[in-house]
């Protein structure tokens, strides 16, 4: 797979050197709020969770926005659990850098790796978890096409409260009228 290119965002395999960047990201408690972590996590975690994906067909993707004539690290995203029979997966996005966050970078990552899913690996459904507090992730995943699908209630404990989960997918058909829309 080469590199995906949007407008203002591109992604490309992840490499050793993120690795650093993403033990940063994953130790702040204001960005795994939103994600499915609730223990600090050292550079040897990082580095199995790195080893482990290269392996795998479900290689994770840097996010990286311009920055004048060079590249900006600002999270990572990936498909997984890959059902090839049902040609079905999940998504997963971590935007990392607080400094970029609300300016649409999430929403067109998400974007591109739909186009990923849907043209590159020729799966027909795309979904994700979200928790129901995780407003502005919700917002980004709407924007880029997602469909609320169902909510589990009550189905995550995190920071001293039960949360809601919420499933959002996007079928092939939707994204391809989408696409004709445009």
């Amino acid at each position: 797979m080469s590199i995906i290119y949007g407008e203002r965002v591109r992604l490309r395999a992840v490499e050793r050197e993120d690795i650093k960047t993403f033990h940063e990201y994953v130790n702040d408690p204001e960005v795994t709020r939103g994600l499915a972590l609730s223990l600090p996590m050292s550079m040897s975690d990082e580095e199995s969770w790195f080893n482990a994906r290269r392996e795998q067909n479900e290689k994770p993707l840097a996010i990286e926005i311009r920055k004048g004539k060079a590249w900006k690290l600002i999270g990572n995203c990936g498909v997984f659990g890959i059902e090839m029979p049902n040609r079905s997966a999940e998504l997963g996005i971590m935007i990392g850098d607080k400094k970029e966050w609300d300016k649409g970078y999430g929403a067109e990552a998400m974007t591109l790796l739909l186009r990923h899913g849907f043209e590159t690996l020729n799966l027909f459904r795309l979904s994700l978890r979200v928790y129901a507090d995780n407003v502005r992730a919700v917002r980004s995943y709407e924007k880029a096409g997602f469909v609320l699908e169902g909510r589990l209630r009550e189905a995550v404990y995190k920071s001293g409260k039960y949360d809601d989960v919420l499933i959002m997918s996007v079928l092939r058909s939707e994204w391809t009228n989408r696409k004709k829309e445009k």
